[in-house]
């Protein structure tokens, strides 16, 4: 760009040696006005007339596209129309003896230029120069027109991800100029917004200009400087797609786990399952975030569904430890029989096959063996009687021992299956309803 302007410069400075014969009426005007203008000009000093007048430049910002935002990093790429507008005091004339040629266009390098730039620049690139033409009219006002791309700091705060706005000050002043030389304010409140390029993830809610007067530590004069504020708010539907839905689906479907027979065995590989997958997303996650203290909305909501997660898979492991305990177990307590076998299995209608919801298994009392009716009592008076037979007799006594042992065994193993059946549905219904909170509350940010 400095090539190019260099050679611009050479090209106005030709035409002092064109012959006036070669050009037109319109031509030959034009070139002795420049002539005139440019016989004693010097760019190198600011064109006051008094060294103590303070030159006043109005600044105009046209923001054209959005072109990144960096969150990791905190860099805002723009790309924008600068105007800038002065008053030199030797560029003026009077337009009836030019035949009313009341404004000409020269390159910006000719003449002397604010030195305003971009306070909080995050580009390790020297700033190029512009090579556009300025627009001089014939009371001496220049008008300078350049686009540029800006790539500014910006503090960027994700603690609501993904529906967060942002603010990104973009702060324009002088570098060596203080205010008792050059004052610069802003044309108008706020920057202009009529030729911008919507953006796919971020809306502008406006850009709102302010001028501030600042003294700093190194100089005793004040410093003007213009600060256009950009207002963002994040498109938060392709995020809620991506990054929401799938773990919202995935924290539904990890209480089911809860809901599996335990005999299937795949009861602590669902959790285990949903566990990765939700590491998975929350690595995706963190390579896109800042590492930042306040942690994102969906990083919390991630958290809090492993955490879920995590807890539901231990108490499933819990529970089938009651629903494989052995013959040698302990006969479940009164109070778990009465608490949960009757009145919350009642509650949560768990019943064995052919049992109707809501009523509870009654309590079964250990078997007896009685005699059977009809036989009579006392000695027989048979006298092949099998009542004679003491070995006999004695091996179904055992008989009955063991069945009775057994059976009594056999129903304290279903006790700790219909207890493990009654948990599982209780902690089914707790950690859907989390699972259920969790996700509308996140869900209804986006609303």
């Amino acid at each position: 760009m400095g090539t190019k302007s260099h050679h611009l410069g050479l090209g106005f400075l030709l035409l002092l040696f064109i012959p006036a014969e070669c050009l037109g009426a319109e031509g030959r005007l034009a070139h002795k006005l420049f002539r005139d203008l440019f016989a004693n000009y010097t760019s190198a000093l600011r064109p006051v007339a008094d060294t103590d007048q303070t030159l006043n430049v109005t600044l105009e910002v046209t923001l054209s596209q959005i072109i990144d935002m960096d969150e990791r990093n905190q860099v805002l790429t723009l790309y924008l129309w600068i105007r800038q507008e002065w008053t030199d005091a030797y560029l003026h004339w009077d337009p009836k003896a030019y035949g009313d040629l009341d404004a000409i266009r020269i390159p910006s390098s000719l003449v002397w230029r604010p030195d305003i730039v971009l306070y909080n620049k995050a580009d390790t690139q020297p700033p190029a120069s512009a090579s556009t033409n300025v627009v001089v009219r014939h009371d001496g006002a220049v008008r300078w027109d350049a686009p540029a791309i800006t790539r500014s700091s910006c503090r960027v705060d994700v603690s609501a991800f993904p529906f967060d706005a942002q603010r990104c000050g973009l702060t324009f002043g002088s570098w060596t100029h203080g205010g008792h030389q050059l004052d610069v304010r802003p044309r108008g409140s706020s920057a202009s917004l009529a030729d911008f390029v919507e953006n796919v993830e971020w809306r502008v809610l406006g850009m709102p200009a302010r001028r501030r007067v600042l003294t700093y530590g190194c100089c005793s004069e004040p410093y003007p400087d213009v600060t256009f504020t950009l207002l963002l708010r994040r498109r938060a539907a392709a995020y809620v797609c991506n990054l929401l839905l799938p773990c919202v689906f995935i924290s539904l479907l990890a209480p089911l786990a809860f809901h599996l027979p335990a005999d299937s065995g795949e009861k602590v590989s669902l959790g285990v399952t949903v566990l990765l997958a939700l590491t998975v997303f929350q690595l995706i996650l963190a390579e896109s975030m800042p590492p930042a203290e306040s942690v994102p909305l969906i990083g919390k909501y991630y958290m809090a569904t492993m955490t879920m997660v995590t807890f539901s898979t231990a108490l499933t492991i819990l529970i089938m430890n009651l629903h494989y305990c052995g013959p040698s177990a302990h006969p479940v307590p009164a109070w778990a029989r009465i608490l949960l076998l009757q009145h919350l299995a009642r509650g949560l209608c768990v019943r064995e096959r052919g049992e109707p919801c809501g009523q509870s298994r009654p309590l079964e009392s250990a078997p007896s063996l009685q005699p059977p009716a009809g036989l009579p009592a006392g000695p027989c008076h048979e006298p092949r009687c099998l009542c004679h037979q003491e070995a006999l007799l004695h091996h179904v006594a055992s008989i009955a021992s063991t069945f009775r042992s057994h059976r009594a065994a056999q129903r304290c193993h279903e006790d700790w299956k219909r207890l493990a059946r009654v948990m599982d549905r209780f902690f089914l219904g707790i950690f859907f309803c989390m699972a259920l909170v969790m996700s509308l509350l996140v869900l209804v940010q986006a609303l």
